[in-house]
């Protein structure tokens, strides 16, 4: 993945996620990925928590800890607090959490 919407940190103790979240969603659910008109790859994350007294951020923390499998106190917003495109930082082994990330973000082929 080239233009992948995550990349690891310099030291490899972490990574980068650019997210662009879409809160009051009829469901939590990862939406695909995404370029914006500047040029930029997201992953598409919709929630159902409204953007309000950070429910959203807050929410979106506890889905992206559970879909990579890493405690929440190891997902930070870095940037995008009040702004529905985000970046995260996800502490850890670098090379596992990409390669969780590309699983994650691999849609399932049909074995028919």
């Amino acid at each position: 993945m080239s233009d992948a919407p995550y990349s690891a940190d310099a030291d490899g103790k972490g990574v980068r996620l650019a997210v662009r979240l879409s809160p009051r969603a009829s469901r939590n659910a990862l939406d695909g990925v995404m370029t914006g008109a500047d040029g930029r790859t997201s992953v598409v994350i919709k929630l159902n928590a409204p953007p309000v007294d950070g429910a959203a951020n807050d929410a979106l923390i506890r889905f992206l800890a559970e879909a990579l499998d890493v405690p929440k106190s190891t997902v930070a917003i870095r940037s995008g607090h009040t702004s529905r495109q985000k970046l995260i930082q996800i502490e850890g082994a670098a090379k596992v959490l990409l390669q969780r990330l590309d699983k994650w973000l691999t849609p399932p082929t049909s074995g028919k």
